[in-house]
């Protein structure tokens, strides 16, 4: 019985993309971990460490060495931007297509009579560009940390309104749009109006709230991420049930992956629960893949809070040490990323980085993985190990994997 266990830190990128010059200037000189690193110099991840987190961001800094038993690559993004909905996908075998970018401004018209004629309360605000106000609690309207154009957010006031209402609201606003994601989340905020004056315009054709400078991620928070146009049965998670093998999804990437077969722990954005979950379905009998998003990393991205994302990285590297020691031999362990969100870049969006690519099991012996050239050799690899039909995208590295015991490959 074996067990492959992919951990995501959402947005610990290790160096920004050779195409960003060209495609994303403004993330130009973007390293999420090596900045990090360097505004903490003595900051000290020891299972990274060993897992070759140094060897894969490619210089020493602070700190930190090299491992010389690591098992390590770098991924790119296939997918264009830096996006955690594609980069999901993409992990779990999808190849991407090119975005749908649309402003809210082309949509209002059309998420207003749907809010209305399902008795919603719906105000536009603004004098020139518009979002919808609704119930008093509830903005739609751009998402301004992410690829403008290719994300609506719904931000709510959980004080005034509940979870469940503002995920009926998303699915409303879902039906209606074909942008990538709809991300439909609320926080416990004093006031309403903390919402409504964080509200900016950017680019003269987008308008949104500026999520962080609200307030909402403090206090309470709950997200649920919609997506549009993924075909699930080309995924790994459906091909590891053609073949008898339950996925289970937990934090961030349950809500935004398909999973009907299998076990998906969502809405959950605290490290230390999302990771003690992890660690009970690792102990569990029989054969699965687990995938486990962590979140809060990538807040602290958006916030520009070096400081916070530093401490919920040595959370997690406390958690991967108690996850390792409880794994068997034939367990694989893969740690990776799924875009960077360099707190130090001077903006608040994703950076388009390359990840870093650590894989680890009981006797394994170091190798270099190379640069992978998408996320989705991750997925590969896991139905490789099952013994699965192949996900649509990707290239297994199973092959690369040597180890000194009698693990390995499952079946």
């Amino acid at each position: 019985m074996s067990k492959f266990v992919v951990v995501v830190i959402d947005s610990f990128g290790v160096g920004a993309m050779d195409d960003v010059p060209q495609v994303r200037p403004e993330d130009i000189g973007a390293n999420t971990c090596g900045h990090i690193l360097q505004h903490f110099p003595q900051l000290r991840l020891p299972v990274l460490e060993q897992l070759g987190l140094i060897n894969a961001l490619g210089f020493t800094t602070g700190a930190m060495r090299p491992s010389a038993n690591a098992v390590y690559g770098t991924a790119a993004l296939q997918h264009e931007g830096g996006d955690t909905f594609m980069g999901h996908q993409e992990i779990l075998g999808t190849r991407p297509q090119a975005p749908l970018r649309m402003p809210f401004s082309e949509v209002i018209d059309e998420v207003e009579r749907a809010l209305i004629a399902d008795c919603w309360q719906v105000e536009r605000v603004g004098s020139g560009l518009q979002y919808l106000w609704v119930n008093q609690a509830v903005a739609i309207g751009d998402n301004l940390e992410a690829d403008l154009g290719q994300v609506f957010n719904i931000s709510a006031n959980l004080n005034a309104i509940s979870f469940e209402e503002v995920r009926k609201i998303g699915e409303i606003v879902r039906h209606c749009v074909q942008v990538g994601r709809v991300i439909a989340f609320g926080g416990l905020l004093e006031s309403s109006s903390q919402l409504q004056n964080a509200a900016e315009e950017k680019q003269g054709k987008y308008i949104g709230i500026n999520a962080p400078r609200s307030g909402v991620y403090q206090h309470g928070f709950q997200v649920v991420h919609m997506g549009f146009g993924v075909n699930a049965s080309v995924q790994v998670p459906q091909k590891l049930h053609e073949s008898a093998i339950k996925t289970v999804l937990v934090g961030k990437v349950a809500d935004i992956a398909i999973n009907p077969h299998g076990v998906s722990y969502q809405y959950l954005v605290d490290t230390q629960q999302i990771m003690d979950i992890t660690l009970a379905e690792v102990q569990k009998p029989g054969d699965v893949f687990i995938c486990t998003n962590i979140q809060e990393t990538d807040l602290a991205g958006h916030a520009q809070d070096v400081a916070r994302y530093a401490e919920r990285l040595q959370v997690v590297d406390k958690n991967l040490g108690k996850l390792m020691d409880v794994m068997q031999p034939s367990d694989y362990l893969v740690v990776m990323a799924d875009h960077g969100n360099d707190p130090t870049i001077g903006h608040s969006k994703h950076t388009r980085e390359n990840v870093p690519l650590l894989v680890w099991q009981r006797g394994i012996t170091g190798a270099n993985l190379g640069r992978r050239t998408t996320l989705s050799d991750v997925g590969a690899t896991v139905c490789d190990f099952f013994n699965a039909n192949v996900p649509q995208n990707g290239t297994s590295f199973l092959s690369q994997l040597h180890t000194t015991n009698t693990g390995g490959n499952h079946g």
